[in-house]
């Protein structure tokens, strides 16, 4: 057995110091863009949640197990690389002491002659071999060649994939040779439990070689296994813990992430600031975290698969995002980590200096611009990319720094920049509605009034678009009716930021943001009641990064409340099928999808059925990102889409909780209706307006 040993550890030094020089170069190639301490600061202050996050993830499997075919795959294959971990201690004490003693009969000490621990690993082997055949399966099944653009494997590098799986199989037949072997020369330290191993050590040959082969083997496939995994997709199985430890939302998605240089918080009265490096504009502007985002990208395409944009012809795809930005950023690695290219010839300063985003650039401005910063991405990701984070630091770039953004962003912000509000209008129109009503409702003057418990934000749409009124309408009566005391802004109030943020103009959601947080605060409020999700999110996640802290509630978490405690009765039946669109920044990047359904479910007469996809897996309206004020023109519409996917619940009405996701689903219809395909009494309505129905006696 010395030859044995001899020959497996210097397998062992050789494979341990390929993976370790490969490791040494990826931490180095993280680390040559700004530092990120905002996520280290994260971890440390919420380690409760990093733990459970731990737990649930990755070693729990939750968001791989809600593709259950392939989840549980998944969640076999990787915890046969934990359990295995005992075979390959048992493989090695083998060898060391058949050196030794010239018998390779070594165990655990303690527990390494339970046959439960042997009944274990063979069970883990063989379902990791049967996962193996899982994933081949469904790899052909799903293959570009037969599905093209439809398969969430186009675009990703397929034979890496295959190789891996191949490896994995090498792993698991030699496992059972060695152990086999071992079992049929009395080396084998299990005398019960292993089924398989002592299976096959009833009809494998008494040869010692045999078994030393078998162990070579077993260690040689594993280590090559290791060298391979440092160099392709498959190094998110080191890495990926380390990115869910690190990310910014173990739960929902919340807040977009603070504009940061050189890791500080920018602050726009710097004069020292410098504007190039806002955003970011090259491979080297990524911070650690970006590449640990790259590393971890497992290419499954769940995220692809999901994508609103992607599933309506448009050439974003969120997996391409991450894989393209991390094949870049391995092919100028040796620059980047360079001290000096000084004599770096002319091609390799241009694919050095090659920007992020152009019509030459790692990314097109067609794929920048077709996120509508749904979620829909971030939500399925098995291992917590954060594609949003990308997409937005990005567009930071192109609207700050190089001025290139969709034309008609750009009436947008002049809007903002001068009314306060994405359509331009007069800030004294933000109260006319309160006029269409026939109670009194208090605005705040210098104070919130002593016996108002919320501030009701209207919002921009709430305040100044039609259908978007109805909806203020109905929330401020049912509030009057449960006799929960309110007040408005009115004038004063200003649009929250969101679309200016999330189209990349940091420096005017900083504007607003400052301008609304000094109102808020100078008269005293405390809780908020917001109808539009979007400035639900900014109010409850994005105002407290500049020092604005609010109780905020989304207005059907009100109302619900208020029907649970019976403040409110919903008593006149509405006689009408309903299915429920999911608006993005309240479900995924918020988490809430009970309320708007507990609302409705207390309506009499009610049926509702659920559209294919919804909850965490709702198709976008197509508002979000601020392409609410983008025209679509490839591919198609993303609104129409979603209808086409209400139609099939053959509904007499479309109801929502978001005044952007009324307007685009309206629209949408219309169009339906204009062409017979919808019939003409379906409408949309906001949750809180079918309440008001029903809580109201017919008159």
């Amino acid at each position: 057995m010395l030859w044995v040993a001899i020959i497996g550890l210097v397998m062992t030094v050789a494979a341990v110091a390929m993976a370790g020089r490969r490791a040494l170069f990826l931490v180095k190639l993280a680390t040559v863009g700004p530092p990120a301490p905002e996520r280290i600061a994260y971890a440390k202050a919420n380690v409760g949640q990093e733990i459970k996050a731990q737990l649930v993830e990755v070693f729990g499997q939750k968001k791989l197990l809600k593709w259950t075919a392939s989840g549980v795959a998944h969640f076999f294959v990787m915890w046969a690389f934990f359990i295995l971990l005992t075979v390959y201690i048992e493989a090695y004490g083998a060898i060391i002491q058949g050196a030794i003693t010239g018998r390779p009969n070594f165990h655990i000490p303690l527990i390494g002659t339970w046959g439960v621990l042997g009944f274990l690993q063979d069970f883990i082997a063989v379902a990791c071999l049967l996962g193996v055949v899982a994933f081949a399966v469904i790899r052909v099944k799903n293959s570009p060649k037969t599905l093209g653009r439809g398969s969430r494997f186009s675009g990703s590098h397929l034979g890496g994939a295959w190789l891996v799986l191949f490896m994995i199989f090498n792993i698991i037949w030699t496992l059972f040779l060695a152990r086999g072997a071992a079992a049929a020369n009395g080396n084998f330290p299990y005398s019960s439990g292993a089924f398989v191993s002592l299976a096959l050590g009833d009809v494998l040959p008494h040869s010692e070689l045999l078994e030393e082969i078998g162990l070579l083997l077993h260690i040689g496939f594993m280590l090559v296994f290791l060298v391979i995994v440092m160099n392709s997709k498959h190094l998110h199985i080191f890495t990926a813990p380390l990115n869910v430890l690190f990310s910014r939302r173990p739960d929902a998605m919340g807040a977009a992430p603070e504009l940061r240089v050189d890791g500080k918080t920018v602050d726009f009265e710097d004069e020292d600031l410098d504007p190039e490096k806002l955003g970011r504009g090259k491979i080297g502007d990524t911070t650690w975290k970006g590449f640990l985002d790259f590393y971890s990208c497992t290419e499954c395409g769940r995220c692809q698969s999901q994508c609103p944009a992607w599933n309506t012809d448009k050439p974003l795809s969120p997996k391409m995002l991450i894989i393209d930005q991390r094949d870049h950023a391995f092919a100028v690695a040796p620059y980047l980590m360079a001290a000096s290219n000084e004599h770096a010839g002319q091609d390799v300063l241009a694919l050095l200096e090659k920007p992020l985003v152009g019509e030459d650039g790692v990314i097109h401005p067609d794929v920048l611009w077709s996120c509508t910063n749904c979620g829909a991405c971030v939500e399925q990701c098995p291992v917590d990319i954060e594609h949003i984070d990308h997409i937005l630091d990005m567009r930071r770039y192109q609207v700050m720094v190089e001025s290139s953004f969709p034309s008609e962003a750009g009436v947008m912000v002049k809007n903002l920049e001068n009314k306060g509000n994405p359509w331009g209008m007069s800030e004294m129109k933000r109260a006319d509605w309160i006029e269409e009503l026939d109670f009194e409702v208090e605005l705040v003057e210098d104070k919130m009034p002593e016996d108002a418990e919320y501030l009701f934000w209207v919002g921009c749409a709430g305040a100044l678009e039609d259908r978007a009124k109805k909806t203020t309408k109905a929330v401020a009566e049912l509030l009057h009716i449960a006799g929960v005391k309110f007040a408005v802004l009115g004038p004063m109030e200003a649009c929250t930021g969101d679309p200016a943020r999330r189209l990349g103009m940091e420096y005017l959601f900083n504007m607003l943001a400052q301008q609304n947080i000094e109102t808020l605060n100078e008269a005293g409020v405390k809780k908020i009641v917001a109808t539009c999700p979007h400035c639900f999110n900014t109010l409850a996640n994005e105002y407290p990064q500049l020092g604005g802290t609010y109780e905020v509630v989304h207005h059907t978490q009100l109302l619900a409340k208020l029907v649970d405690e019976g403040l409110l009765t919903p008593i006149t039946p509405i006689e009408e099928k309903i299915t429920y669109h999911d608006p993005c920044f309240l479900g995924r990047h918020n988490k809430v999808y009970s309320q708007p359904r507990d609302i409705m479910s207390k309506v009499p007469g009610v049926q509702t059925q659920e559209m294919h996809r919804h909850k965490d897996r709702g198709f976008c309206c197509g508002a979000g990102g601020a392409r609410m004020w983008m025209e679509e023109r490839i591919g198609k519409r993303i609104n129409t889409e979603r209808v086409d996917e209400a139609l099939t619940t053959n509904p007499d009405t479309v109801s929502t909780a978001c005044p952007f996701c009324m307007v685009m689903l309206g629209d949408a219809i219309n169009e339906k209706k204009n062409s017979g395909e919808a019939k003409e009494s379906l409408e949309v309505v906001d949750v809180a307006q079918l309440l008001i129905k029903s809580v109201k006696s017919p008159s």
